[in-house]
């Protein structure tokens, strides 16, 4: 079977006579590969040469990009990206690339092309978040901003932020990102400190998003789950957990979307703390589904 697909490979015809994939125009492979995924076009590349040249091609990188991807390449130098070709643009982007002094990434997803974004809660407002007796930040590799989080004690817990980006159309999920306890290393392994864990099971802390254009979505969860024994019993205390906060829907990028959100647990009859957060995700909602494991809580 290897000998019958190395010959169908090859640019000539085999000895019989029959056309191989080599005798297949160039423009006819790139048609086709218009209907592929990225990863699909890059292995199919290293058939033959008219393959290779069809994965080069800026009409068959364009169709995976999203329409308005130059707004993507705005936040970066010109230099960086300037004689480009479609597809290493493709490839560019498909890595993270930070904006807003690096407390914000957005970038393509490998498979469909569409835009995914992250937000570090250095880019948040955290009430009470400068006084060092509520609130600290420590560095992790648990991260992908390297840096998390930690309240400590509050009575009113709020953190919030806003994000406006032309987002291509599509149906977004947006999630928190957050973790009960503090976490450290110790000879080498990971351990979880709970001592100031408190309060969470008292109330539900509430999630809400807003966009530009009216649309509105909330949910509550109770996030100590210790004591629950339902869908979740798979998720333990420590585990990082994505909380979905609601969903919103861009019918046109133009003008650009924005979007403000929260998580808040403000009654003040109790306390609360121990907790970690450490980002905001928006990426187009089936992408969320379809990666989602026993670290999400979905209502």
């Amino acid at each position: 079977m290897g000998a019958s697909l190395s010959s169908l490979t090859e640019n000539e015809s085999t000895a019989n006579g029959r056309p191989g994939l080599g005798d297949i125009p160039e423009n006819c492979v790139a048609c086709v590969f218009m209907y592929l995924t990225p990863p699909e076009i890059c292995n199919l590349a290293r058939l033959n040469h008219a393959f290779r040249g069809a994965a080069s091609s800026d009409s068959v990188w364009d169709s995976k990009l999203p329409s308005n991807y130059h707004h993507l390449l705005d936040v970066l130098p010109q230099r960086i990206y300037e004689g480009l070709s479609k597809k290493d643009i493709f490839a560019f982007l498909s890595r993270p690339v930070p904006f807003d002094d690096g407390n914000k990434e957005v970038w393509l997803d490998r498979i469909s092309g569409r835009i995914c974004m992250s937000i570090s809660t250095k880019a948040m407002l955290i009430t009470s978040g400068e006084d060092r007796r509520h609130w600290n930040w420590f560095p992790t590799e648990e991260s992908r901003f390297h840096v998390v989080a930690y309240c400590q004690q509050v009575w009113w817990f709020e953190v919030s932020g806003s994000v406006k980006f032309p987002f291509p159309p599509d149906i977004y999920t947006l999630t928190f990102r957050v973790r009960l306890g503090k976490f450290y290393k110790r000879l080498g392994r990971r351990v979880c400190n709970f001592e100031h864990t408190h309060g969470w099971d008292l109330g539900p802390v509430r999630y809400e998003l807003f966009t530009s254009d009216g649309q509105h979505a909330v949910s509550e969860y109770s996030l100590d789950v210790s004591d629950q024994d339902d869908a979740s019993a798979n998720l333990k205390r420590g585990d990082w957990i994505e909380y979905k906060v609601g969903e919103f829907i861009v019918s046109r990028s133009e003008p650009a979307t924005e979007v403000r959100f929260s998580m808040k647990q403000i009654d003040c009859t109790h306390s609360k703390g121990g907790l970690c957060v450490d980002s905001v995700s928006i990426a187009p909602s089936d992408l969320k589904a379809g990666r989602r494991k026993g670290v999400s809580k979905y209502q």
